[in-house]
């Protein structure tokens, strides 16, 4: 499975910056040694259910040592039997662009 997340302090330092608490828990993901990539926006991660989860967990309280409250938004794509799917879906997506670009399709 893919999950997708993004979790965040509700509350954050004066200047409204909440980058400590994130990279936290981007320091989680990535220590738990998934394939995982970060963006602007948000955190994905791959792997069994209750090792994605619970990594999901671990990073979640990790932010929650720099507020009282924290906000958690979760995608998820459960496709048992399929791995790898962190790279493979973006490598179909580029091929598929690249296929419609010779082929002049908007």
């Amino acid at each position: 499975m893919i999950v997708a997340f993004s979790v965040a302090p509700s509350t954050s330092d004066a200047d409204g910056s909440v980058h400590d608490a994130v990279a936290a828990a981007v320091r989680v993901v990535r220590d738990s040694g998934l394939p995982n990539r970060t963006s602007s926006m948000f955190t994905e991660i791959e792997g069994e259910w209750d090792e994605v989860m619970d990594v999901v967990k671990r990073a979640t309280e990790a932010v929650g040592r720099y507020s009282g409250r924290v906000s958690l938004v979760l995608k998820a794509d459960i496709r048992p039997g399929h791995t790898g799917e962190l790279d493979g879906k973006i490598g179909r997506l580029e091929k598929a662009l690249e296929t419609a670009a010779e082929n002049n399709v908007e």
